[in-house]
Order: C-alpha cells, then structure tokens, then sequence
C-alpha cells in the first residue's frame, strides 16, 4: 500500500505530509489513522511504547476518550530523506471541562511506500482557561484561512 508523498521528501511534500497527518489527527478517527502506519510501526508519545497497528489504534481510542474537543496544528520543522521533523500544539478539555494546550515535537521516519515506520513524540502539557484558547474551529479539519503555529506566535 501507497501513502504518498513518499521519500525522499521536499519542502512541498514535507508540507502536504504534515497537514495530511493533521487532517487525519483531527479527524479523530483511531482505525483511518492507523492505516497510516507501518504493521509493526514503533512509537514513543510521552512516556508510553506503542508497537504496531492494534496498539496505535488502542492508544488513540483511549487518548480521545478523555481528551475532549481536540483541535491540533501541526507544522514541518525540518525535513531530510525519509525523515520529517514536525512541531505541534492541540487544544482539548477534560471531563471536568479543564482545558490544556498541549506543545510538542515529533520526529518521523516513512518506508518507502509513504508508510510512518518510526515516531518519537515529546509533548508538554499547559492548563489554559477558555477565554486562552486559540484553535476556534468546527471540530474537524483546520480550515485552510485559520492561522497556523507560528502565525499564533506559538
């Protein structure tokens, strides 16, 4: 299976990987998201390991449980070969309607097929009040006219 852009990446193709990855993410749907990782895909988010497809989906299912109303933005840092270096912030509330934006820097490896094989993800959590947030969108993909990260200042 094709998930393209593949390797070796360009700016512009960097570009449309990223905002592909943020389309799905903010889609919040654990079983397409999952397609776009490698059948043994290795993860590092925070502190947890996740291993493969079954495990990806499990984690996300399990993260949107108690991260509500997510909205992320996420922006290429830096990009070489098969690898994208990506910034990121999302906002969401707990069930308690606590809010957080939640700041972080994943790095990415792709096979050859467009497939992520590899994420490190280190993130770092920040208690917002509602009057704070900044990503003010239908949940959904970001519309295209809606500022990005550094366009934020973030």
């Amino acid at each position: 299976m094709k998930r393209p852009p593949v390797p070796p990446f360009s700016e512009e193709t960097a570009r449309v990987k990223v905002r592909a990855a943020e389309d799905a993410w903010n889609s919040r749907n654990p079983e397409k998201i999952a397609l776009a990782y490698t059948e043994d895909s290795q993860w590092r988010n925070r502190s947890e390991f996740v291993n493969g497809r079954a495990e990806i989906e499990a984690f996300l299912t399990r993260k949107w449980e108690r991260e509500i109303d997510y909205r992320l933005i996420k922006e290429v840092w830096a990009y070489s070969g098969n690898r994208i270096a990506v910034r990121f912030a999302y906002e969401c509330h707990d069930g308690a309607n606590n809010w957080f934006r939640s700041y972080g820097n994943e790095n990415w490896e792709f096979d050859e097929h467009g497939l992520m094989r590899r994420r490190i993800a280190s993130i770092n959590d920040l208690a917002i009040g509602e009057a704070d947030r900044l990503f003010h969108w239908p949940l959904g993909r970001r519309p295209d006219d809606h500022p990005g990260l550094s366009d934020l200042g973030l």
